[in-house]
Order: structure tokens, then sequence, then C-alpha cells
């Protein structure tokens, strides 16, 4: 990131919290615009997207209450396009490279400037990222137990999606040309690119409102109140050095457990996190991109503070974050990464939250789910020479918190999407739920239970290609303070009455009338009861 000091403000504390508001209402209706005009279910209902607001030098404001795997990890992928070229008024840039900021290729951004009348440079950027449901690659869905980045999909560097307000259709064509449902594909770009224009008028209404230099003014001023929040907190626990480890079942091509190990360093007011003998990149996909492991850092530190501080640029600057190069928390091209995001996420937060547990008097979660079971189906719809591609993440039980039970069958951490409601599933694709409900007595036991996992059967309805993408199926989620683990999760394939249990990770072809189970997780318990 452009490392700029963030400038000293006398703005009051009430203007303060209503710029906050102001801008993170421009984020919130980007996101309203997005899930309203997106063709696919996934980013529609299942609201697999993210929308924020950056200042002029590419340094994230604020936030739309979306996902935390994409909010942390986008201002990378800002920087990279800021990096690679001059966006021009009404130029808009589409990156989806893990290398570049991204996560994994089917998370697509999109980053707009805001120029005001007369002005040679941005004073803002709007930014989305949406998971689409096919990226290309070698299964349907993009989500493969794959060896290298290029079975994955369509890698996107930073280029031009809009030029001087054009659509730039030769970039539409080759992008559309790569995937398999390219109708679909094409109305979701569509509606990431109308969020960013209508953020982009609504940044500009602020500015005509309130003046440019309050705006210049009040983001430095967000900035500078976020680390002045940060630092706070972390004067507030003891100094020390607090290590943890935690492990991935396996990558999808081996058995081999994947270790991830951190030590959080507490100093006077600043936090040293080291990710050292955390284990080498891997063949299979479980290999995370440095943004992703930023992002679930700053998500970690973020859900410490208490009330309504905003996540941006400045409370990441007293957090300095050591991920060796290679390894799974930082895997350098062409490795695969298709589950870093998704999977490898989620144990970086439980190593975390480990680790943080062993500070007196700091009160932690006990592990949730871990995993965001993830399901991608496709194939063509009978009758027709349609194709479809179907993906969903699964939810599962949340760990105890102090003094409270864990929520049951939510999803947690990295992941804040919704399900698939089962009448839009029938109805877009040849699949039938079976079985969508609580998984009883899978949360941990003690003081307080941990969550309760979920129970979902999917039958198919013609053959087609099936991937999974799910851990905490050997490695259970662990309790705190004698509070038991949770139970694990488990893969199933009926097959004409029979069931045959799956990998953690597979990618297979699956026939019609083959039903579908996926047993989630439950979270760990805090206390000995």
């Amino acid at each position: 990131m452009r490392m700029r000091r963030v400038r000293k403000s006398g703005i009051r504390a009430v203007e303060l919290d209503i710029c906050h508001n102001l801008l993170r209402c421009v984020a919130e209706e980007m996101g309203v615009s997005l899930m309203r005009t997106s063709f696919s279910p996934n980013i529609k209902e299942r609201r697999d997207f993210s929308c924020a607001v950056f200042d002029g030098d590419g340094r994230m404001v604020v936030q739309g209450e979306h996902l935390p795997v994409h909010l942390g990890s986008m201002p990378l992928s800002v920087q990279a396009v800021l990096d690679s070229m001059e966006l021009r008024d009404g130029d808009t840039a589409i990156v989806n490279d893990p290398y570049r900021g991204g996560t994994h290729l089917p998370d697509v951004t999109i980053v707009t400037p805001v120029y005001e009348p007369g002005l040679k440079s941005p004073l803002l950027f709007v930014a989305n990222r949406a998971h689409h449901a096919d990226i290309g690659g070698m299964t349907p869905g993009s989500m493969p137990v794959s060896h290298d980045i290029f079975q994955e999909g369509l890698r996107i560097p930073p280029i031009l999606i809009k030029a001087r307000g054009v659509i730039q259709r030769d970039v539409m064509a080759l992008l559309l040309s790569n995937v398999r449902t390219p109708v679909e594909r094409e109305g979701d770009i569509l509606a990431q690119l109308a969020a960013n224009e209508l953020g982009r008028r609504r940044a500009l209404e602020l500015i005509r409102s309130q003046g440019r230099a309050w705006i210049l003014e009040a983001c430095d001023a967000l900035h500078s109140y976020s680390e002045r929040t940060m630092r706070q907190f972390i004067r507030s626990m003891r100094p020390g050095a607090y290590a943890f480890s935690d492990f991935l079942d396996d990558d999808g091509v081996t058995d081999e457990p994947i270790r991830i190990s951190c030590t959080i360093e507490v100093k006077k007011d600043s936090v040293h996190v080291d990710f050292t003998g955390t284990s080498k990149q891997t063949r299979g996909c479980v290999n995370a991109p440095f943004a992703v492991t930023l992002s679930a850092v700053m998500y970690v530190f973020r859900t410490l503070l208490a009330g309504d501080v905003p996540s941006n640029f400045g409370s990441m600057i007293p957090i300095r974050v050591t991920a060796p190069e290679g390894t799974v928390v930082n895997a350098a091209a062409p490795a695969a990464v298709a589950a870093g995001n998704v999977e490898t996420s989620q144990r970086i937060v439980d190593v975390l939250y480990g680790a943080l547990s062993k500070v007196p008097g700091l009160g932690v979660p006990a592990a949730s789910s871990g995993t965001m079971n993830n399901i991608s189906i496709g194939g063509t719809k009978p009758g027709t020479s349609q194709q479809y591609t179907y993906y969903e993440t699964i939810a599962g039980g949340m760990g105890a918190r102090p003094g409270l039970d864990g929520l049951s069958a939510v999803h947690t951490h990295m992941t804040n999407t919704m399900n698939t409601p089962m009448e839009v599933l029938e109805r877009e694709y040849p699949l039938r739920m079976r079985c969508y409900s609580i998984r009883r007595n899978s949360g941990g036991r003690g003081k307080y239970r941990g969550g309760d996992g979920i129970v979902r059967e999917i039958q198919l309805i013609a053959d087609c290609d099936v991937s999974i993408l799910s851990d905490r199926r050997r490695y259970a989620p662990y309790g705190l303070k004698g509070g038991g683990a949770g139970s694990p999760g488990r893969n199933i394939m009926i097959r004409e009455g029979k069931r045959k249990f799956l990998p953690s990770k597979v990618s297979m072809a699956a026939r019609s009338g083959d039903i579908l189970r996926i047993e989630t997780p439950g979270g760990g318990g805090l206390g000995r009861k």
C-alpha cells in the first residue's frame, strides 16, 4: 500500500461519525445495487460480494457489512491496479489475479475512480468484489482439486473493462469465451459495473454537498481514529509472545496434514503477527495468497474492538504481519489457491484466536466450524445444450463464546454469505433438496456449548461433475478452557442406497440419482461443565 502518513485532523467527533456513516452508505448502496441487478443466485441470493470506498491514495476508508475475506484483501487489488495504470475519469479496471491482491480466481474485483470535474487526479475510488459461479478451468464452478493456478480458470491481470465510459467489448468477449456460463457471467459483470457507477455518483454527490477539503480531511481523520483505537486496545493487552498451531486436514493431493503456526508478539502499542513455522506451499489448492492472510489478521483484530470502529487502512497500521513467501500463508505463483481463500483463511483465524486465548484477561471464542464446505456442481441441463454451474458454501456451528453458547447453522468468520433458498436451487438447477436440517449434538460440550452444524442432502437430477473443498474432517474444531471439541464434518455420496465416504477435497463425476450428503462441523465448547 502507498504509505502516505495520516495527517492530524481538527475535525470534530460528531462530524467524523457523520462522514463515516455517509461513506459507508455509499458502500452499502453499492451492495444493494449489485444484489438486485446480478444474474447468478450466488450473488443475488447468497450475496457473495463486497463493496468498499477508498481514498485518493487507494487506502480503504470504509467498507460495507459484507465478507471479511473480500474486504481485508481488496485493498491489495486496488493497489495492484494503481501500480499498473493510471485510471482516468470514466475508466474502470478489472482484476482477479491472486498474486496481485486477489484471493482466488472466481473472485473478480472492479475498481472505478471518482473524479471531481476539473481535477487531474481522483479524490476517491469505489470498488467491489464478487464471486462468479464459474471463471473457466478444469471443473464447473472453478473450484477444483487443482495442482496449479492454470487449472483453476482465467487469470485476469489489472486491465480496463471500461475506458472513458465505454465498455471494452474485446475484453468482455475474451472473458466470456473462457467460461461455461457466458450469459450469467456477462450479467454479473455488468451488475458490478453498475454498482460502481452508482457508488461513483453517490460519492460525487457527497463531495459536492460537503466540499472537497472536508471529505479529504474526514478520510484522514477516519484512518487516524481507527489507528488510535487499535493502539489503545493493544495497550490493554499484556505484553508478551503468544503462540499456537493448528492443522488443515490435507491439501487434496496427499493425506499429509498442513501445519499453520503463528506467534503474536504484543509490544507497547503494536503487534507483530509471525507465521514462521507454517508448512511450505503444497501441490494441492490450499495455498493462500498473502492478501488472504492479511484479511484474516485484519478480521480477527477488528473483532476484538468494541463499538462501531471503521475497518480501514488505519486499523492495520499498528499490526505487522510476517508470512514467509512460499508457505501456505503466502503462496508464490503458480501455486494452486482455490481453497486457500475459503479453507486456509478459516484455519488462520482459528490459529490467531488460539494464540490470543493465551493473553491473560482476553476472552475469545472457541473454534467455529473452520470450513466453508464448498460445493460446486455443473453440467448440462437435461433436454438442452445449456451449461449450468452451481456453487455454494454451507454453514456450520459457531464456537462457544465467553458467557454464551455458540450459534447453530451459521456462516462464521471469513464468510458472511447466506444460503441458496431451496426454491431457487430447484428452479435454477437440475437438483433437488432432500434434506436441510441442523446436525443435532455436533457442537462441543462445555459450560457453554458450541453451535451445531448442518446436514444438507442434494439429489442430482442429471449426470454432472461435483467438486468439494472442505476441511475439519480429521482435525475437529477445538474447545477452550476445558470445553469439548466440535464434531468433525463428513462428506458422503449415496448411490443406489449405498453410502460412500468422500475425502475432504475431491473432484468427481456423478450420476443422475446420486445424493450428495454434507454434514458440517459443530463449534467447540468453552469451559468445563
